[in-house]
C-alpha cells in the first residue's frame, strides 16, 4: 500500500487523501463486501452445525478447525509471500474461497450435507485464508504511506465493525429464510473482491534484489529471529494470541447461552449485532487514541477491561444484556488492533513483511482452535458457566502479566 503515482496527496496525512487514494479504496471496497459476506457465514455455520449435531463440542471443533491451517502453513506462507507476486495470489486465494463455498451449495441443494463435508470446507477455506490475509496485511505499507497506516488500519477496523452490525443479524435472517442463502451471498462477495483486486494498479511488493534466492528454510529462520529480537513485539504477539483465544470461545458461549434462554437463530445474530455497534465506536476511537497516548498504557488498560467484562456472561439473563456485554468487550478490540497494528507494521522492514507477519500471526490465531475447542469440551463436560469462568480465569492472568512486562510498561510511539 505506497506509491507516489497513485497516492495523490498522501503525505498530508487526512483523511481526505485517504479517500482520494484509488488502489486503497478499491482494496477497502473489495475487501468491505468480503468481510461482510465472512461474517454472514461465521454466523451461519454455527447454527448449521448445531442443526446437524446438536453437539457444543462440533460446533467448537468446525470453528477451530478454520483457524488450524494457521498452526501448520503461516511461517511457509509467509516466506512464499515475500518472494510471489501478492496481488495475484490475493485473486487466486479469493477465487479459491468462492469455489469452495460453491461446493458446499452444491451438496447441500443435493441433500447430502454433513458435519465432515463442513469441517473439510472450512480447514480448505482456513487454508486460502492464510495465504490471502498474510498478503493483504503485507501490503499496506505499500498502497499508503507510514503516516497513512493508522488511520487506513482505523478504517479497516471501522469496515469489520460494520459488518459485526450488520452480519449476524443477516446472517441468522438469511438463514432462517434459506440454510443455503448465506453461503451464496458469501460466495458472491469473494467474485466481487477478485473484481476490485483487477483493477488495483500499484504494485503489492517493493523492489527486491535479483540474485539466486536462498533456501526457503533459511527466510523463515530470517523472519523468527528478526521478531525474536524484539522482546516487546514478541510479547505482544503471545498477548494477541491470548485473546483470540478467549474470543474464540464467545461464540460457542454466546450460542448455548442463547439456544438455553429459548432465543432463536435471528436472537443470536443480534446479540452479535449489538456488538457490532460496539465496534464500530471502537475503530473510531482507535486512530486518535493511537495518536494521543503511548502504546504500553493503552494496550494494559484496554486488556484489563476485558478482563473485567468477561466474567458478565456469566450473570447475564436475557438475551439483550449479553448483546451489551459484547458491544463493551468490542469496543477493546479494534482500538488494541489499530494500536498494536500500526506500530508493528512501520517497524518491519518490506522485505520482511511477509515472514514477520506470519510469526506474529501464527502465535496470535495459532491459539484460536484450542479456545474453539476447548471451550466446546468444557461446556459439554462441565455446562456454560464453568467455562466462563475458565475464560475469564484466562483473561485476568492475561492482564496481571501485560501490567508487569517492562517492555509494554515503556513502550511509547512509534
Amino acid at each position: 500500500m505506497k506509491s507516489t503515482v497513485t497516492r495523490e496527496g498522501t503525505n498530508r496525512g487526512g483523511r481526505m487523501a485517504l479517500w482520494r487514494n484509488r488502489d486503497f479504496m478499491l482494496l477497502w471496497s473489495g475487501q468491505a463486501f468480503s468481510s461482510l459476506g465472512t461474517t454472514v457465514t461465521q454466523t451461519a455455520y454455527p447454527l448449521l452445525v448445531w442443526d446437524l449435531s446438536h453437539s457444543a463440542a462440533l460446533v467448537g471443533l468446525v470453528g477451530g478447525l478454520g483457524t488450524l491451517p494457521y498452526i501448520f502453513l503461516s511461517l511457509i506462507v509467509g516466506a512464499l509471500i515475500d518472494r510471489w507476486d501478492r496481488k495475484r495470489l490475493m485473486i487466486v486465494c479469493d477465487t479459491g474461497r468462492a469455489i469452495n463455498l460453491a461446493s458446499v451449495l452444491v451438496v447441500m441443494w443435493l441433500g447430502r450435507l454433513t458435519v465432515a463435508q463442513i469441517c473439510a470446507n472450512t480447514l480448505i477455506e482456513g487454508t486460502f485464508y492464510v495465504f490471502f490475509n498474510l498478503a493483504e496485511v503485507s501490503c499496506l505499507p505499500q498502497v499508503v504511506s507510514k503516516e497513512q497506516i493508522p488511520l487506513a488500519t482505523s478504517q479497516n477496523e471501522a469496515t469489520t465493525g460494520t459488518t459485526v452490525l450488520v452480519g449476524p443479524a443477516l446472517g441468522g435472517a438469511l438463514y432462517t429464510l434459506s440454510q443455503s442463502v448465506p453461503f451464496l451471498a458469501d460466495a458472491i462477495s469473494y467474485v466481487i473482491s477478485v473484481i476490485t483486486l483487477s483493477f488495483i494498479r500499484v504494485p503489492f511488493q517493493g523492489k527486491r534484489q535479483e540474485g539466486q534466492q536462498r533456501k526457503l528454510l533459511a527466510e523463515i529462520r530470517e523472519g523468527l529471529a528478526w521478531l525474536w529480537h524484539q522482546p516487546l513485539i514478541r510479547f505482544i504477539a503471545f498477548l494477541t494470541g491470548g485473546c483470540n483465544f478467549i474470543g474464540a470461545g464467545l461464540l460457542p458461549v454466546l450460542l448455548v447461552l442463547v439456544k438455553q434462554q429459548h432465543g432463536s437463530s435471528l436472537a443470536y445474530g443480534t446479540i452479535l449485532t449489538i456488538g457490532g455497534v460496539g465496534a464500530i465506536i471502537g475503530s473510531l476511537l482507535g486512530a486518535p487514541i493511537q495518536k494521543r497516548y503511548r502504546f504500553g498504557p493503552v494496550i494494559i488498560c484496554l486488556i484489563w477491561f476485558e478482563a473485567l467484562c468477561f466474567p458478565l456472561y456469566a450473570i447475564a439473563p436475557n438475551p439483550l444484556l449479553l448483546g451489551v456485554i459484547s458491544a463493551c468487550l468490542f469496543v477493546a478490540g479494534p482500538i488494541y488492533n489499530v494500536v498494536q497494528f500500526s506500530y508493528r507494521i512501520s517497524l518491519i522492514p518490506d522485505e520482511l513483511q511477509g515472514r514477520v507477519n506470519s510469526v506474529f500471526r501464527l502465535l496470535a490465531f495459532g491459539f484460536q482452535p484450542f479456545g474453539f475447542a476447548l471451550t466446546g469440551l468444557l461446556i459439554q463436560w462441565f455446562q456454560v458457566i464453568p467455562a466462563i469462568l475458565f475464560l475469564s480465569a484466562c483473561a485476568l492472568l492475561l492482564a496481571i502479566l501485560t501490567s508487569v512486562n517492562k517492555h509494554v510498561i515503556h513502550a511509547g510511539r512509534t
